[in-house]
């Protein structure tokens, strides 16, 4: 599920919000190629086994956070996204500047005042244990990190592998 944290010093009213919200969601999932929502179907109990991928946006949007940014205060942002895969560096430079322009047009922020951070992870199954390995890339920082996680926290947060 891509996920799109923005924090901004602006304080930002709720139809702000549901603006930026409904266009970097579309951004995202266009941008991406991963789906908005998905709707899902079940079987009767017992009758079939059914593994399901389920990959939708998320975006949050906090605002009036205290942020100094090269030693201001002026109208700034910073974001955080985070996606199973989709992510690389053409990608990112066309999410950077189509949620940047999304943050000047709806919040009157420079794209030199906006920040964001990528999170690539793969999942990814070694001896029962899902690895997540995240690939942190910036346009000032990149490196990496792992963490394990069991199946049944995999299992209720209904990440699945294709790998």
């Amino acid at each position: 599920m891509p996920t799109l944290n923005l924090f901004t010093n602006i304080p930002v009213d709720a139809v702000v919000a549901s603006d930026i919200l409904k266009d970097a969601t579309k951004a995202v999932a266009k941008i991406i190629g991963k789906p908005e929502s998905v709707a899902l179907t079940t079987c009767p109990l017992y009758t079939c086994m059914i593994f399901v991928r389920v990959d939708y946006v998320m975006i949050l949007v906090n605002g009036g956070v205290p942020i100094s940014f090269g030693g201001t205060e002026e109208p700034a942002a910073y974001g955080e996204l985070i996606s199973i895969g989709g992510l690389g560096p053409s990608v990112n430079a066309k999410l950077s500047s189509t949620i940047a322009e999304i943050l000047q047009t709806k919040l009157s922020i420079e794209s030199s005042r906006f920040y964001i951070k990528f999170y690539d992870v793969q999942f990814k199954v070694h001896n029962s244990k899902f690895i997540n390995s995240v690939s942190l890339s910036s346009a000032h920082s990149s490196g990496s990190m792992a963490q394990l996680f069991d199946w049944s926290e995999l299992t209720r947060h209904l990440w699945w592998s294709e790998n």
